[in-house]
């Protein structure tokens, strides 16, 4: 080509489309030649052409093992030019009894194990093919399928399996495309067959009639399903969705009321070494308080044994947490995002998938009967030309010793075809004898009547879903229920409900004091501490509070303008050195001020007043909050602060205002609330509360006087109704107007 003319086929284009053009085409490679599966065979490229080139090293269930470099060897070498890494680890996974639900390849030596462990190197491992992989690829020869030329068209590869086995949903499929993904989880084989009877039987059947005879999924690692059936149901009907997995565990009792848990299945795709060095680490953590060892006595068989940290401890609650916080339970995911019989990638539910198989077998039992066909009408024209020689084997012989052109004198004289006088001028003498003539025409006689009724079959639609139906109950007889490995493995469990588990279970328990400065710095220190003098505190600040807790109590702070946080016991900076600003931690308005530090005590319940006089009752169970910005319960007047906040544990009240004027009155007169400004405690000219106290009103008023306690039994006098004015309190009661 001159330089001209070169020039002349230079074609501008813009890089935007010439990137698109090139990216659609990879996207497509990508999706069609090498992540997603085949609805029919349930195969991607790479596996098809494993099993292809198995078959054509006549690596027959039967038949002995060969090296899996040889079979590697035939895969990239003839079919597949890709790495041999690549396809030896597909090889390895379809040869996993762990990873895939019906081996398609048996295997010989190390193969890799459920720990993580990789197989042996290919030069040391042999294979061959199973009775699953036989049944996918019966009918290979008798032009069931498509064959296409290989990569370098020197040979031939089949573009479909004819697949007799459902492989699509009994072993499943993963794969991630360009911009699209799949995953389908394994099912019982068993299951499949009879959903595929029952679409047989009834084509317009309800997606939910089919799963009825498939309730879920079935790992070959077992486990317990516990998604919830109308979950299940949902992701069927749609071809997407979730399952949640388990592994399966029971109690094991021991001497002296101890027990242990014994896992003994684990999730699928879930390597036991992981989930091990997990729990190890987060006992090495302490985030597993109830747990106190880990065993892995497993051989061939899965048993995790764990050891709970005393008898008291409920399995549940500490299998719920496990369940929490590692692969012991995992979701797998639904996609049935397949290629249809036109390699075009779409999203199927149940009913889809089921009835593109069915269509399938249907399409290769029909070119199967054509094949035959095709082959019974060649041989009968060959034997009809034998029936036609045999009453004059003498003449046929004379033909043959003295003409020139035997074969156009054959068919001249006995009005042949071309095929019936090739076929007797190959015929060999010892065959030229009556025993032989009688069973050329007993064959004749069988086949005319095979034709006829393969005829028939073609004719029938009826009879050949019948046939079908026939070969779908042979692969549920030889791999279904009651077979090595056709027994349903995952449990199906019901969805569990919401255990709850008492933030004790989850934090180990220890005591605490927590300390907060003036300055509002917090820290908490181990053990429960009397002496704080030797506590140390930042210059210019000092002690304010000093609660005695448990790491796993839920510590409540009350702040002036009414406002209620909440922190875990747990989550408290440690007592060395001087703690954190407990305004990191929560947002405590500027202008806010903690005055009161509790630990959060169950079904009790509280009093919170403002300095002006109004308050109520609200249960300890509403002022905590979930989050840093807390939670407002006392609403304030203008000018007020909130000043009170103490357990309502007596059924009278005693308040005492800066007036120095003391009213008791009946707790029952105070409302429960769950937030708001509340009533009038006791009523003032001017001033407010300088203290209140709940007791019970059969035991008396007390009070400090320094070291000494002083009470009065008889509140007659100053027993009122709520919102009073009050009267001075008893002679010796404290210039400070406190009851503490």
């Amino acid at each position: 080509m001159t330089e001209s003319a070169a020039a002349a086929e230079i074609r501008e284009t813009s890089l935007t489309e010439a990137l698109g053009e090139r990216y659609l085409a990879y996207a497509m490679s990508t999706i069609v030649s090498r992540s997603l599966p085949d609805v029919r065979d349930g195969l991607k490229p790479v596996h098809r052409r494993l099993l292809f080139a198995m078959r054509q090293l006549k690596l027959d269930p039967e038949g002995g093992f060969k090296k899996c470099a040889r079979v590697v060897g035939d895969v990239i070498g003839k079919y597949h030019p890709h790495g041999d890494v690549a396809v030896y680890d597909a090889m390895v996974r379809l040869a996993q009894d762990f990873a895939v639900r019906y081996p398609l390849v048996e295997g010989q030596g190390n193969f890799g194990n459920i720990d993580g462990d990789n197989a042996a190197a290919m030069r040391y491992t042999e294979a061959k093919l199973t009775a699953i992989a036989a049944a996918l690829m019966e009918g290979l020869d008798e032009d069931a399928v498509d064959f296409r030329p290989t990569y370098d068209g020197t040979e031939s590869e089949p573009m479909v399996m004819p697949a007799a086995f459902p492989n699509l949903l009994a072993n499943g499929a993963t794969g991630i495309a360009v911009g699209m993904a799949t995953s389908i989880p394994p099912h019982n084989v068993g299951e499949i067959c009879d959903a595929l009877g029952l679409l047989i039987k009834e084509p317009e059947c309800s997606v939910d009639a089919l799963i009825a005879l498939m309730p879920g999924p079935d790992f070959p690692t077992g486990g317990v399903l516990v998604e919830s059936p109308e979950a299940v149901a949902e992701a069927y009907r749609t071809g997407r969705g979730a399952f949640r997995l388990r592994a399966k565990w029971e109690v094991e009792k021991l001497s002296h009321g101890l027990y242990q848990i014994v896992v003994s299945e684990i999730p699928y795709q879930v390597q036991k070494s992981k989930v091990i060095e997990k729990v190890a680490e987060l006992l090495t953590e302490k985030k597993l308080p109830l747990l106190a060892d880990i065993r892995d006595e497993s051989a061939e068989d899965v048993r995790i044994v764990l050891e709970p940290r005393n008898r008291t401890i409920e399995a549940e609650h500490l299998m719920e947490q496990l369940f929490r916080q590692t692969d012991l339970e995992v979701r797998i995911g639904l996609n049935m995002n397949v290629l249809d019989k036109d390699a075009v990638p779409r999203v199927m539910n149940l009913k889809e998938v089921l009835r593109a198989f069915l269509d399938h077998r249907m399409e290769v039992l029909e070119r199967r009967t054509r094949h035959r066909l095709e082959k019974i009408a060649r041989r009968l024209e060959v034997l009809e030309g034998f029936l036609k020689v045999y009453a004059d084997l003498d003449k046929v012989i004379h033909i043959i010793r003295t003409a020139d052109e035997p074969k156009a004198e054959l068919i001249r004289t006995f009005q042949l075809t071309e095929v019936q006088a090739e076929a007797i001028l190959n015929m060999r003498l010892r065959s030229l004898n009556k025993l032989q003539e009688l069973e050329i025409r007993t064959e004749h006689g069988n086949l005319s009547v095979e034709k006829a009724d393969l005829e028939n079959l073609l004719a029938d639609e009826g009879r050949r879903w019948s046939t079908i139906a026939t070969q779908v109950g042979g692969i549920r007889k030889k791999f279904g229920p009651g077979t090595l490995i056709g027994d349903r493995r995952t449990v199906l469990g019901e969805a569990p409900s919401a255990v709850v588990v008492p933030i004790e279970a989850f934090i180990e328990r220890e005591p605490i004091t927590v300390i907060l400065s003036e300055k509002g710095w917090i820290r908490a220190m181990k053990g429960h501490v009397d002496q704080l003098d030797s506590v140390k505190f930042k210059e210019g600040d000092q002690l304010k509070f000093a609660i005695k807790a448990e790491t796993t109590d839920k510590i409540l702070f009350f702040a002036n303008d009414g406002r209620f946080y909440t922190l875990g016991g747990d989550k408290l900076p440690s007592g060395r050195g001087f703690g954190e600003p407990l305004r990191l931690m929560i947002d405590l308005a500027n202008d806010a001020d903690i005055i009161h530090v509790f630990p959060h005590k169950a079904g009790r319940k509280l009093l919170v007043a403002s300095d002006g006089g109004r308050g109520f009752v609200v249960e300890e169970a509403e002022v905590v909050a979930q989050t840093k910005a807390g939670k407002m319960v006392l609403n304030l007047g203008d000018g007020e602060k909130a000043a009170f906040c103490l357990p309502a544990e007596g059924d009278a009240v005693a308040i005492i205002g800066t007036n120095r004027k003391l009213l008791v009155f009946m707790a029952e007169e105070i409302p429960v609330m769950t937030r708001g400004r509340g009533v009038m405690l006791q009523k003032y000219r001017d001033g407010g509360v300088a203290d209140i106290k709940v007791f019970p009103l059969a035991e008396g008023l007390s009070w400090k006087m320094g070291e000494r306690t002083r009470s009065e039994s008889d509140l007659t006098p100053w027993l009122g109704k709520r919102a009073s004015v009050g009267r001075l309190p008893p002679t010796g009661f404290p210039r400070s107007n406190k009851f503490t």
